[in-house]
């Protein structure tokens, strides 16, 4: 559907004309099934669920507790069976809609916080906690109380939590072919989690990349089953406990297996798209890591977004029901994703009859879609719709892994032995256990001359922008959900690379210069250690084109180069979440190290790096590639046998002792682009290299967190397609508000305005919008230059696509060779405003604002 505002049909200040496109469904309205996801004429038509384990899980029944669960179960109305299956998120519900409806379990998503404070302190989890266990105990409305879990993203450690320990992504892990060290992550990530109060890890991540592409690798363990197989195991008896031994005591966990099933081996590594493998591939390939898990207890698994031939996982009767539960005899919960459900054919996020008759048992149903939907499905039992036995079926899921976890006997969250516990907050102990994580996952692909480790005695220069970096070498899931807005001092206790060099040569009479951009003075130094790699990010933001490093902007390499031409010896650090096509780089550096995504303890890469006091070697690299590397970033990424598809197999991964030259990789691929590449603001997250800043104009402030409250506007994450992938903008009449998009140095865009570009977002508006909303590019010092938008011209109610003619701002060549503000919203009024997708588009000329040359 499409309307314009065309011609002179609608007066305007500055003969603006506008075209205001619909958009993708808000949550809640009804999601079509993507064309590009419908089953293809290659789709199986045989199923064979005799390719699949039968009766994996250990547990036999046990009578006594299926008697406490069926008593249980029969004094529920139907009501309270619906509200075991509603997971709202702490954002969206109040402690009286807890004490109110009971809910089974609620969680936190990342970047979700007790009182939207991303400093709160563990005693605000603990209260956050032990307030909602006790207002769902609360029988005074429901006459039932039934303890409710709390379930978080504890992925590499407690993430969201100030102080935590962040252990080195799943990738890194993968390199350090080590399944004990990932039961004591494991275990050690469940004890700072008991220690806020917490119940239930969505983790581990079982997923088989195929597709480096796919903006999750990070995630995966590697590229192939046998290790995901036995990580998985590992993590859950780390996580729960040994079933037949020490099992969820109060210094354990409940653990979650996801994402059922096939994530990682999505066509071209679509994030949430079509897995088109065959079943016996499906199984050997991507199902390993569950049949492990449920061989070790795990209690949860989640449901993948992702498709198999076309079907939606969350609504696949036949793999959630047939396979997992009759089949293979999970008899645990089956939890949805972030409203996972609202994308199947005919569904909403706020009425999904499909997903529960195909077997999910827990909804998660974020935003406050959670009241309309607990409500439907209640109608839709009544209607014959949904099954009574289906509702009974889940809920005793929910009920039985209650009882095995102990939570009707434990006591409540504030009252357990760990819980507010700050000493295991980022211990010593967990520390010491994380940076041994980092020296084992490091792996080492060039090291010309034998150049590492280095003497600790050597002047060295440690430069790139991600040397002293927290929050980029621990990715994404780190405080936030994309790991980004985050700046050292929300890292207490961390050690960042230059902090962990500069320790260890200070205690070996060396010296380490920190110089971001590579310039020195006086003395010439020894060697420079670059460290440098992806920006952080999380789930489909990560999702690539092809797998080149900083295509049409290699800043890094220039970096390299310089110090090249300067003679002196380049040690390149790479912190990244998965192989990506560097060969200028390799060829640039004598030494160069994949660090992956290292976490906080960052010393274990200086442990490496140097040798001792002494002059020995301290610890060699045991780290070997868990995924193949790419020599190019348009090859096939998993063909494993192609004559120059892969430059270094899994597996590689050099020791000190090897005295291997590489040189000359081949640089050459078509990279010819026609016109400027598409540049985005803001797609999900912020990219790069652009930061958001809120304030009045004069008084602006750096957007941290997932909410900030200013005198005069508030910014917020929300959903709209998929997880917090949009902006709500709330004005006041305090003064004007001012939401900027700015970069720390100027941009060259002078490409855009050699085609018809726009400016260009997917908008909404809501209340008093008789203040104008006035749009702003920044093009230097004193360089402004702004049009505005009033009521008549701005989206409504519904999401529609706002697309602007670049022209409209008068920017010449010169300007547009320095924009710092692609970017910048203001108003003074008392409206509220929701934006995604922002971003500046070449040859949009077809949906374009066109207006005069009056503008500011």
């Amino acid at each position: 559907m499409e309307f314009r505002i065309k011609d002179s049909l609608v007066a305007f200040p500055l003969s603006l004309v506008l075209t205001l496109t619909a958009c993708q469904p808000e949550p809640g309205a009804q999601v079509k099934a993507d064309s590009a996801q419908a089953p293809s004429a290659k789709t199986p038509t045989q199923r064979d669920i005799n390719l699949w384990p039968e009766a994996v899980s250990p547990f036999v029944r046990d009578e006594k507790l299926e008697a406490r669960v069926d008593e249980l179960l029969g004094q529920m109305t139907l009501e309270q069976k619906v509200a075991q299956m509603i997971q709202p998120e702490i954002r969206d519900f109040s402690v009286e809609d807890m004490r109110r409806y009971g809910f089974g379990s609620f969680l936190n998503g990342g970047g979700a916080y007790p009182n939207n404070d991303k400093h709160a302190r563990i005693q605000d989890w603990v209260e956050l906690a032990e307030t909602l266990y006790q207002a769902g105990l609360d029988a005074s409305e429901d006459d039932i109380a039934i303890p409710p879990m709390w379930g978080t993203d504890a992925v590499h450690g407690h993430n969201n939590v100030i102080g935590a320990t962040l252990f080195p992504h799943n990738i890194g892990l993968g390199a350090a072919h080590n399944p004990a060290l990932i039961e004591e992550i494991a275990a050690a990530t469940a004890k700072e989690v008991a220690a806020t109060g917490i119940d239930w890890v969505f983790a581990p991540t079982v997923a088989v990349v195929r597709d480096d592409r796919w903006g999750r690798s990070y995630e995966g363990y590697g590229e192939y089953p046998e290790l995901i197989k036995e990580y998985s195991a590992a993590f859950v008896r780390g996580m729960q406990g040994v079933h037949t031994g020490e099992w969820l005591t109060e210094s354990h966990t409940l653990s979650t297996a996801k994402h059922f099933i096939g994530d990682g081996g999505t066509l071209q590594g679509d994030d949430q798209g079509d897995t088109r493998v065959s079943e016996s591939e499906l199984i050997d390939i991507h199902g390993q890591g569950y049949v492990s898990a449920i061989e070790a207890g795990v209690q949860t698994i989640m449901v993948s977004f992702n498709s198999w031939w076309g079907e939606k996982n969350h609504g696949n009767h036949y793999l959630l029901t047939q396979v997992l539960k009759e089949r293979m005899g999970f008899d645990g919960v089956l939890v949805g994703d972030w409203n996972g459900h609202g994308q199947l054919p005919g569904c909403t996020i706020d009425s999904c009859p499909e997903a529960i008759n195909a077997g999910l048992d827990i909804f998660m149903v974020p935003t406050d879609a959670w009241k309309p939907l607990y409500h439907n499905t209640i109608a839709q039992v009544q209607e014959g719709t949904i099954a009574q036995e289906r509702i009974d079926d889940a809920v005793r899921r929910v009920l039985r892994i209650k009882f095995r976890a102990g939570l009707f006997d434990k006591p409540s969250p504030a009252k357990r032995a760990l819980a507010g516990d700050e000493s295991l907050i980022g211990s010593q102990q967990h520390r010491a256990l994380a940076r041994k994580a980092v020296r084992e996952s490091l792996v080492m692909l060039k090291n010309n001359g034998q150049l590492l480790p280095l003497s600790p005695r050597l002047n060295v220069l440690v430069a790139g922008d991600g040397a002293d970096n927290i929050g980029k070498q621990a990715g994404g899931w780190s405080i936030t959900w994309q790991g980004t807005d985050n700046l050292n001092s929300d890292f207490p206790g961390a050690t960042s690379i230059y902090d962990g060099i500069a320790q260890h040569l200070a205690s070996a009479g060396g010296t380490a210069v920190l110089s971001e951009d590579g310039s020195w003075s006086g003395e010439k130094p020894d060697v420079a250690i670059v460290v440098f790699g992806e920006e952080p990010y999380a789930e489909g933001n990560g999702d690539l084109a092809n797998l080149e490093y900083q295509r049409g902007a290699k800043r890094d390499l220039a970096l390299l180069e310089s110090f090249k031409a300067q003679g002196i010896p380049v040690v390149s650090v790479f912190v990244t979440g998965r192989p990506l096509w560097v060969n200028p780089e390799l060829n640039t550096s004598d030494a160069f190290v994949v660090a992956w995504l290292p976490g906080t303890e960052a010393g274990g890469v200086a442990d490496l790096l140097f040798r001792d006091s002494n002059e020995g070697v301290r610890y060699d690299f045991r780290g070997r590639l868990s995924f193949s590397w790419p020599n190019s970033p348009n090859g096939d990424v998993q063909a494993e046998g192609a004559d120059g598809a892969l430059l270094f197999k899994r597996g590689y991964g050099l020791s000190v002792k090897d005295d291997v030259e590489l040189s000359g990789f081949d640089e050459a691929f078509d990279d010819s682009v026609v016109g400027p590449e598409l540049l985005s603001l803001l797609d999900g997250v912020v990219k790069a290299p652009w930061k958001v800043w809120v304030g009045d104009g004069q008084q602006m402030e750096q957007v941290r967190s997932n909410t900030q409250v200013t005198s005069n506007v508030t910014i917020r994450d929300i959903d709209k397609r998929i997880q917090q992938d949009a902006r709500r903008i709330s004005f006041n009449k305090q003064g004007t508000g001012v939401v900027r998009f700015q970069a720390d140095f100027p941009q060259d865009l002078r490409a855009f305005g050699e085609v018809s570009s726009g400016l260009v977002m997917e908008v909404r508006s809501r209340g008093d919008r008789s203040q104008p909303l006035t749009l702003t590019i920044g093009c230097g010092d004193g360089c402004r230059r702004s049009f505005q938008l009033d009521a008549a011209t701005l989206p409504g109610d519904e999401w529609q696509e706002l697309s602007v003619d670049l022209a409209c701002f008068n920017l010449t060549s010169a300007e547009l060779d320095s924009i710092f503000v692609p970017l910048e919203l203001s108003s003074m009024g008392d409206w509220e405003l929701e934006v995604s997708n922002i971003r500046w588009q070449p040859d949009a000329a077809q949906t374009q604002v066109q207006c005069g040359t009056d503008n500011d």
